[in-house]
This record gives structure tokens, C-alpha cells and sequence, in this order.
């Protein structure tokens, strides 16, 4: 089982994470922030990943650390769980309707750190979650996790629609890319011997 525990503790937030990537969409998740810790539900249920997260944050200020600190743990919780990468897959991509929204995710868990990001939401807040602070939670997580990221929202009229197809994408692709290979167990999916 690859699993992992983090514990992060800044001046700002104070997270406790627990991953088990082959799990069973069960999940434990309060941040403070409702509308993210519904997202990282999906998100767990839909990538059959196990997920407690914990965190506490100065939202009296801002929920900016808050929610950039919970991708810096879930991808750090990643990392640590995937161990040395032999024999996963390596990329992953998922397309996924919601209702009359469409958005793809692709990433690559090669180690290399990048971000392309398009939610299309126009407005200020999703539920409580302020919308401007998802691209910052998905930074957190491609430089924790080291992972290229390309998330974007094709269409989509509901803007609670976008960013769950965007969590459940997310969640699918990364499933994929952390599933291991039987044939290639005992190497990395790299021609560098190196990731």
C-alpha cells in the first residue's frame, strides 16, 4: 500500500494530511473553507484515493494560505506516497461532463513542475471559496507533487459545475497516472533513468 502522513505547520495554517493512494474514496476533510472541502471529497471518491485533511488557517485574514497550503500538502502527501515512481504510469488524462459543463485535465508526474490553469469562472466566490485562490491551490500541489498540470474548462454555464468537473478530472487523471504497470514495475517510465 503506498501511503503517506504529513503534518505542515506555518505562522499561517496548521494542516495534518493522511494518504492512501489505493484506497477506497473514503475521506475525513476540514479546512475551514466548506466549498473546498466538498471539492477534495469528490475529489478523494472519485480518485478511490483514502484522504484525511485537517487544516487551520488565519481565515480571519484571508482564506489565501489556507487553500494554498492544502495543495502544498496534497501534493507533499503525493510525493511522499508515490515513493520512488517506479513503474506508475506516469501521465494521466480525463475529459468529463457536468451537466452542461465540460472541462480536461492532463498531467505528467515527471517531476517537473508547471502549471496551465483555465477555470472560465467569472465570479467572486464559489459557495464560501474564493475562485481566484484555485489556481493557487493547484500551484501548491504541481510544486509539492512535481507534476506538469494542465487544467481548463472548455464550456460551462454553472460555475459550481466548472471547478466540480475540474476536482473530478483531477482526480481521474491523477488515479490513472499513480496506477502502476505490472510490466514496467521494476522501472522508471523515463528514458533519463531519472525523474
Amino acid at each position: 500500500m503506498r501511503k503517506a502522513a504529513i503534518e505542515r505547520n506555518t505562522r499561517e495554517t496548521r494542516i495534518a494530511g493522511e494518504l492512501r493512494i489505493e484506497g477506497r474514496g473514503r475521506y475525513a476533510i476540514s479546512t475551514g473553507v466548506r466549498f473546498l472541502d466538498h471539492m477534495l471529497e469528490l475529489f478523494a471518491k472519485h480518485g478511490g484515493f483514502d484522504l484525511n485533511l485537517r487544516a487551520e488557517g488565519d481565515l480571519d485574514v484571508d482564506q489565501h494560505h489556507t487553500v494554498e497550503d492544502a495543495g502544498i500538502v496534497l501534493g507533499q502527501l503525493f510525493s511522499q506516497a508515490l515513493g520512488d515512481r517506479k513503474g506508475i504510469n506516469r501521465a494521466g488524462y480525463f475529459a468529463l461532463p457536468m451537466d452542461e459543463t465540460l472541462a480536461v485535465v492532463a498531467l505528467d508526474l515527471g517531476g517537473r513542475p508547471a502549471l496551465a490553469y483555465r477555470d472560465l469562472v467569472k465570479v467572486r466566490l464559489v459557495g464560501d471559496l474564493q475562485a481566484e485562490l484555485l489556481e493557487d491551490f493547484f500551484s501548491g500541489f504541481v510544486n509539492h507533487a512535481g507534476a506538469n498540470l494542465h487544467v481548463r474548462v472548455l464550456y460551462g454555464r454553472s460555475s459550481h459545475h466548472k471547478v466540480e468537473a475540474v476536482f473530478k478530472c483531477f482526480a481521474r487523471a491523477l488515479k490513472y497516472a499513480c496506477s502502476k504497470d505490472a510490466r514496467l514495475k521494476d522501472q522508471l517510465p523515463s528514458t533519463k533513468g531519472l525523474l
